[in-house]
């Protein structure tokens, strides 16, 4: 079924002009990120936009959310007016299935636990126009690049890995619901101007690599925050000789660089997926203006020119490598990974391996994977260390089961979870005999902070290939390097592992009886949507204050967030995910999971109101109960990882005021400029240290508070002593009138309802 067709016909009927109109106000030759970029602009342009510094208003083709993160972008959707989406959207159920003991019975629980939720989303996807997938359909990245993804198109979907449908040359981007809000009621949606990074690709992998070592190569390269404010361009002859699984693998995890997105451009590798997915139709459109949908050939030939910075990998040379632990950049290729593992005493026992989900999940994924089982089958191995498989469909499971792959896995013990995200977002009941012990997990997963995976921060948690997870799997200790190192057979003799084997697209082709699918109603006027005021999972919203028009004065210090402070540490998922479409009580893990500079504990702080330490939250709501707001200072980064705005919302609820730090991840930034939070940023870094934790602030410059113009914050200290503190932002004017009106969704309410008394 291709959805949306007449949708991607009026894209690509209009992209040549829009192509050649857009060379000609640049006057020089366009990356494929421009292209697309400029191609999408909510109003035409007279002057090029700067990168890094113009904020532009573009028009998405489409939105896609994820079951947690949609019941909080519906609840305000459903407030602004509109009876229906103005672009297609859809919801897709994979983040509240447990991963415990395996598909079937994960799944029946889920479908039982989340009932309410479930019919929550399903009837207002129903009402209100927007394709509803189903528990089980699978994971919202792989259905959208089974489904939705068209060569040149921008979506925005509400999970930071949205930009897997990069691998089939969309420009498709992480954000917030209040983002996602603006685009389904069909209004423009801001975003900086990006930088471009290229990254050239020559040569062609073979043998244990993959196209996930690029990635991990890349993240080592750029760390954590090195792509910040960047859209990743892969071009070269390698990035055409990837398939276009493996390009979504590669654009999948370019949020873990902090990157807006990552792309390739239109190549035969594409064009064969999308016949394989039965989307001919549009492979046939692409076909029609392949040129438009690639960088310029000036570009290939001297790309220092057209992006802000270049990197080069010649995958002939590529080896593969182990990320972690802890974060997803600390790289290691494989050949020094046992020296790293000895060196920094990690635990060399693997416990459990763990390939799949939206970042691994593809048929040629788990064909590689399946190949090596079947090498331990075969050579009489033992498998040392428990392993699963998450599908990342059901189109994919359908059709692994079909061609016995699924058998293969279960013949070395392994696991099928649902189709859905389970561990890698830790939703996974793990069965461990001491939660406090030092243990090591390796994943094909994208994410790895400290318990991100099972909650416990003992575990070191590592990112691989699928492969080289399910050869550390069979030898069960990390410090096995299967390029070089002989295992034992059952009966003593030695054997090495073969190299894997695989295939990009099913022979047979992809099948499935059931795909997950719910088409909305044609008319849904006359759909209910109920919540019950009772519910402790789901809350209608209340709109937020508006500001009161002066300096804030009186500020007390919340917390001083020390190091890393990632969305999971602002609010994390795991058994939290179930209060996603609650806001009140979803509060209650604000900020538990971030250290406090001043006793290096989590969810631990002063409140000065008593002087007794609590946890976060309860010494928030103290606070709130005295009419007295606060003010949360971080480090670098602040707001890495998932795009989930409750990590913005919780705060603003609770009556944080202002969240200053070192530095943004770009997501969260957005988020809190959303819901009408002051982010600002150390214009000094070093008056981090200044802050103390008696502390109380005043920001001044509100009354005047405009683009550009620094503000002050005062720090008033217990001594008597205070530090007047320059601040930085980056609110334009309209971001300003959000924080005026106390949110996005503020101003938005305010337009519709203004142009329905016109009406």
């Amino acid at each position: 079924m291709v959805f949306d067709i007449e949708m991607i016909k009026k894209v690509y009927a209009a992209l040549p002009g829009k192509v050649e109109a857009t060379r000609k106000l640049l006057g020089r030759p366009l990356t494929l990120s421009e292209k697309i970029l400029y191609a999408h602009l909510y109003a035409p342009t007279t002057a090029a936009y700067e990168r890094g510094k113009s904020y532009v208003e573009f028009a998405p083709d489409r939105v896609a959310m994820q079951d947690a993160t949609a019941q909080m972008a519906l609840l305000q959707f459903m407030t602004c007016g509109r009876d229906k989406v103005a672009v297609p959207s859809t919801v897709h159920c994979d983040h509240l299935i447990q991963a415990k003991t395996g598909a079937k019975e994960d799944l029946a629980t889920a479908v039982d636990t989340n009932k309410e939720v479930y019919d929550f989303l399903s009837s207002i996807s129903n009402k209100y126009g927007i394709g509803f997938w189903k528990p089980g359909a699978g994971i919202i990245h792989q259905v959208v690049l089974e489904n939705y993804a068209f060569p040149g198109g921008l979506m925005i979907g509400t999970d930071s890995h949205t930009p897997n449908a990069g691998g089939l040359g969309m420009l498709a981007i992480g954000v917030g619901g209040a983002d996602a809000v603006d685009v389904m009621a069909g209004l423009p949606w801001e975003l900086k101007m990006p930088k471009l990074i290229g990254v050239k690709l020559t040569g062609k992998l073979s043998g244990w690599s993959s196209p996930k070592d690029v990635i991990l190569k890349v993240a080592g390269v750029l760390t954590v925050k090195g792509g910040t404010g960047c859209i990743v361009e892969y071009f070269g002859e390698g990035a055409d000789n990837l398939s276009a699984t493996g390009k979504g693998t590669i654009c999948n995890m370019g949020a873990e660089i902090g990157a807006t997105c990552s792309v390739f451009a239109y190549d035969t590798k594409m064009s064969a997926y999308l016949k394989a997915t039965e989307r001919a139709d549009i492979a046939a459109l692409a076909d029609g203006v392949k040129d438009h949908l690639r960088p310029d050939t000036e570009v290939y030939a001297d790309p220092s020119k057209y992006y802000d910075q270049v990197i080069e990998i010649n995958l002939s040379e590529l080896e593969p490598h182990v990320n972690g632990p802890f974060t997803p950049d600390l790289a290691w290729p494989i050949s020094k990974f046992a020296q790293a593992v000895k060196e920094n005493n990690w635990p060399e026992k693997l416990e459990v391996a763990l390939i799949g989900s939206c970042t691994n999940s593809s048929y040629e994924d788990i064909s590689r994977a399946a190949s090596l089982a079947k090498q331990a089958v075969d050579k009489n191995l033992d498998v040392k260390a428990e392993y699963t498989i998450t599908p990342g469909s059901e189109l994919v499971r359908y059709t692994i089961e079909r061609d016995g792959l699924l058998n293969t896995f279960d013949q070395i013990g392994g696991v099928v979870l649902a189709n859905a995200c389970g561990p890698c977002i830790g939703q996974w009941a793990r069965h461990i005999d001491d939660p406090n012990r030092k243990n090591s997990i390796i994943t094909s997963f994208n994410r790895n902070f400290a318990k991100r995976n099972d909650g416990l921060a003992a575990t070191h948690a590592f990112v691989a290939s699928p492969e080289i997870v399910t050869a550390f799997a069979i030898a069960g200790d990390l410090t096995f390097n299967p390029l070089t190192d002989k295992l034992k057979t059952k009966d003593g003799k030695e054997v090495m592992l073969d190299e894997p084997t695989g295939f990009e697209l099913p022979a047979k082709g992809f099948s499935v009886d059931d795909p997950g699918y719910q088409a909305p109603a044609a008319d849904g006027s006359g759909v209910q949507v109920i919540v019950s005021p009772t519910s402790d999972r789901l809350q209608l919203l209340a709109p937020f204050a508006a500001w009161e028009g002066t300096d804030l004065k009186g500020l007390k210090l919340l917390i001083k967030a020390k190091g890393k402070c990632t969305t999971d540490h602002i609010s994390m998922a795991g058994p939290w995910l179930k209060y996603r479409g609650h806001l009140d009580n979803i509060s209650n893990n604000m900020l538990i999971g971030a250290i406090n500079a001043f006793n290096d504990k989590s969810d631990s702080v002063k409140n000065q109101l008593s002087g007794d330490y609590a946890g976060v939250p309860v010494v928030q709501r103290a606070y709130k109960a005295a009419n007295i707001g606060s003010i949360v200072v971080g480090d670098e980064n602040y707001g890495e990882g998932s795009s989930r705005e409750h990590a913005a919302m919780e705060p603003r609820h609770l009556g944080v005021r202002a969240i200053l730090v070192k530095s943004f991840a770009r997501i969260h930034e957005t988020n809190l400029k959303k819901q009408g939070m002051l982010a600002l940023t150390f214009a000094d870094k070093e008056d981090y240290e200044k802050i103390q934790e008696d502390d109380t602030f005043d920001i001044v410059g509100l009354t005047s508070f405009v683009p550009g113009k620094q503000l002050t914050v005062v720090a008033n200290h217990k001594d008597g002593s205070k530090d007047q503190i320059l601040v930085n932002h980056t609110y334009n004017e309209q971001q300003i009138e959000w924080f005026k009106a106390g949110g996005a969704l503020n101003v938005i309410r305010a337009q519709f309802a203004k142009a329905k008394a016109k009406a």
